[in-house]
């Protein structure tokens, strides 16, 4: 009885949350009459899937997924590199002012994207940067403080006898950096890359604020488009919606031995 209900409740709650998404399908599929009936309809007498291909076309898609696709992978690379090196220094290098410094790296989680945002703007508008994908990338490169803390933890998990072994066959830092911890970390590695897709593919407010041509807009504010001073789109909104969602899916379900792996989830607890 124990296990019964446990998976009643574990399928109720999973029920909940794919509730929104399977809607999110079926208005897609909808035609206009069957998405202003009253009383709503719930499943439409026909499904049109040719509503995917027409809201695609409705919008310049293609350029829109061009721009999006740059900036994931640009900045999902830049961030691997940047936060990776930063967390190798400060689990293995040994440096006056080190614990400070990191702890003054963990407090800047804190600062909300609200406060940094008018100064962010100013800074590129200075360097020529607004109205291109720049903004979008180049903070990327700079590590980010949770990403640091998260393969921070991992290395200090790693034996340093592994470390002095290399360096006694003649290993440089950097070459343990490259050699040794980057194939090691390969776990945190694709949740740091999995979180950080993520956040750069559904990204909203970043793109809004720096980008002004439609011709730099992302996916998520080329969605946006769908919805006008006196009327909305739903049916395409639902159907664009539907496919911004699936590379994300994908990616999880791909990565997800990684981030379920139990030797990540120690580290996250030393």
């Amino acid at each position: 009885m124990r296990k019964t209900a446990l998976y009643g409740a574990l399928i109720f709650l999973s029920a909940l949350f794919v509730a929104p998404f399977v809607w999110t399908l079926i208005t897609a599929l909808k035609s206009q009459s069957d998405l202003v009936a009253f009383p709503p309809v719930m499943w439409p007498e026909t499904w049109h899937w040719e509503n995917f291909a027409e809201a695609w076309g409705k919008q310049p898609f293609n350029t829109f997924l061009k721009n999006s696709t740059i900036v994931v992978v640009l900045s999902t690379i830049g961030q691997l590199f940047s936060s990776s090196l930063v967390a190798f220094g400060f689990a293995r290098f040994r440096f006056w002012g080190r614990d400070p410094l990191f702890i003054l790296l963990l407090a800047t989680m804190m600062i909300p994207w609200d406060v940094k945002m008018i100064p962010l703007y100013m800074e590129f508008n200075a360097l020529g940067w607004i109205n291109t994908l720049k903004p979008l990338i180049v903070p990327a490169w700079f590590g980010e403080a949770f990403f640091i803390f998260l393969l921070r933890q991992y290395i200090m998990t790693i034996p340093m006898e592994i470390d002095e072994a290399a360096r006694m066959d003649g290993a440089n830092s950097w070459q343990i950096y490259w050699r040794i911890h980057l194939p090691l970390m390969a776990p945190a590695l694709v949740l740091v890359g999995t979180f950080h897709f993520m956040n750069a593919w559904n990204d909203y407010l970043g793109p809004l604020i720096f980008l002004n041509d439609q011709s730099t807009y992302t996916l998520p504010l080329g969605l946006a488009l769908f919805k006008g001073l006196h009327e909305t789109d739903v049916t395409s909104i639902a159907a664009v919606t539907i496919i911004l969602c699936l590379p994300p899916l994908v990616l999880f379900f791909l990565a997800q031995r990684y981030i379920m792996d139990s030797a990540l989830g120690s580290s996250v607890k030393g």
